[in-house]
């Protein structure tokens, strides 16, 4: 359940009196600490209540409990949450509402998910929430975007993604799950106007195309809007196809927005909320372009429940445990050989191999592990780029599970240790290694 506790109807000093400020302004609301006639506007709305008083955090905590006790609510995504964790020196992951969720014998059993971040001060915290939290991560969808967008020095920050951004979540015993990944969310473009749209479209909000954020990385292909090429239409599916399968084979938590499954689209409007209107609607007739989409999305969630390697407990983290001669992960140049610093380094650089060892271990325990090997290939490139598949110990050949060059793709392909794979332009691969005993 998505919930706003960070600020009320009633705007800001010259709104209307409808509930709190009638009844107690002073401790309900944050107020100027020079001229209390004055809120602290951290939420963007007029207002901001204090969690820090015991009856404004005593309100929110009855109103989870009542939701996940009556209500069967098994968790919350927090709008603006670090209002919620902000006395008034700052944030405090220490702070009394989030001691309370982690403490509460029914709070602590549900999923919080923090929107990390708000208008005030210090209001950027992604990562810095507690354990027992999960975050958006907007690291993850601003990288994402770039990469296959095709900006300039984007493969470092893809890699850190691809491992639920460890520099931020990997710290206090927290687990990958804490990175919430997305590419879009309900601010913003829908997927489908992500690869159609250049620019925001938001003329029919009545504020001259003002409102909504201009800062999408989002890339047309060639024309802005619908178009009848079929080259064009082409790249955009297949760029969904790449957008959808960097989420879903990520390590986190992956989410999606509805309809994006099946190519929902708003016109190229990015601040949609105040649309009753087709614009917003979700539109559950699918063409034949949405049923593909929505195909390919299903094989992916299938892939993600049937290999627990892409839903790994701990970090990957690229240290070789010298106990059982694994490394977690490998990080592969087209040439099969290991990424070098220049290499990581280079501006022009598009293309990478993610080997991940199912021999790695997720515990302590010094016996190699039993998962599957899978080796993820990207390129944004425009160009195809010639990848020699590594020779993997263990395994005798890869076969392919994904190609978003080629979504139909049904039967497993023998693919040769040290054979040279054309990836194309603008496309992800995932390997299998098949082992001796799977021969």
């Amino acid at each position: 359940l998505d919930v706003v506790y960070n600020h009320t109807a009633e705007g800001n000093e010259q709104g209307p009196t409808l509930s709190m400020r009638g009844i107690d302004n002073a401790s309900y609301y944050r107020l100027m600490p020079d001229d209390k006639r004055y809120y602290i506007n951290d939420s963007g709305t007029g207002n901001t209540l204090d969690l820090s008083h015991p009856c404004v955090l005593q309100l929110v905590t009855d109103s989870l409990r009542y939701w996940a006790g009556e209500m069967h609510v098994d968790g919350f995504r927090f709008d603006l949450a670090t209002i919620l964790g902000r006395y008034h020196e700052g944030f405090d992951e220490r702070h009394s509402f989030l001691v309370a969720c982690r403490q509460d014998p029914l709070l602590s059993q549900v999923k919080l998910i923090a929107e990390p971040w708000d208008c005030g001060p210090g209001g950027y915290q992604v990562g810095n929430f507690a354990p027992g939290w999960a975050e958006w991560n907007d690291r993850f969808r601003d990288t994402v975007r770039a990469f296959w967008k095709g900006d300039e020095g984007q493969l470092a920050d893809f890699a850190a993604r691809m491992t639920a951004s460890g520099e931020l979540f990997n710290r206090r015993g927290r687990r990958p799950y804490a990175s919430v990944n997305f590419i879009t969310a309900h601010d913003g473009f829908t997927l489908r106007d992500l690869v159609s749209y250049n620019d925001k479209h938001n003329e029919q909000n009545d504020e001259n195309n003002q409102d909504g954020s201009n800062n999408n990385i989002s890339w047309n292909h060639g024309v802005e809007g619908v178009t009848d090429d079929p080259e064009i239409n082409a790249l955009r599916l297949r760029q969904m196809r790449n957008f959808f399968a960097t989420l879903l084979l990520a390590q986190g938590t992956p989410m999606i927005v509805a309809g994006d499954e099946f190519s929902r689209t708003q016109h190229g409007n990015n601040n949609a909320y105040c649309q009753d209107s087709e614009i917003g609607w979700v539109n559950w007739e699918l063409d034949d372009e949405g049923s593909a989409l929505l195909k390919f999305v299903k094989r992916l969630t299938k892939l993600r429940l049937a290999y627990p390697i892409l839903r790994r407990s701990r970090f990957l983290v690229g240290d070789y445990n010298e106990a059982i001669g694994v490394k977690d992960v490998t990080w592969l140049a087209p040439d099969s050989n290991e990424m070098s610093v220049e290499q990581w380094e280079d501006p022009q650089g598009r293309c990478l191999g993610m080997l991940m060892d199912g021999r790695a271990q997720v515990s302590g325990i010094l016996r190699p592990g039993a998962d599957a090997t899978l080796l993820l290939i990207v390129n944004a490139h425009h160009d195809s780029v010639a990848f020699t598949l590594p020779d993997v110990p263990q395994g005798e050949y890869w076969s392919c599970l994904i190609d978003t060059d080629r979504p139909q793709l049904r039967k497993a392909q023998r693919l040769a240790f040290g054979s040279v794979f054309e990836v194309t332009g603008r496309s992800l691969l995932l390997l299998e290694l098949q082992r001796d005993e799977d021969a």
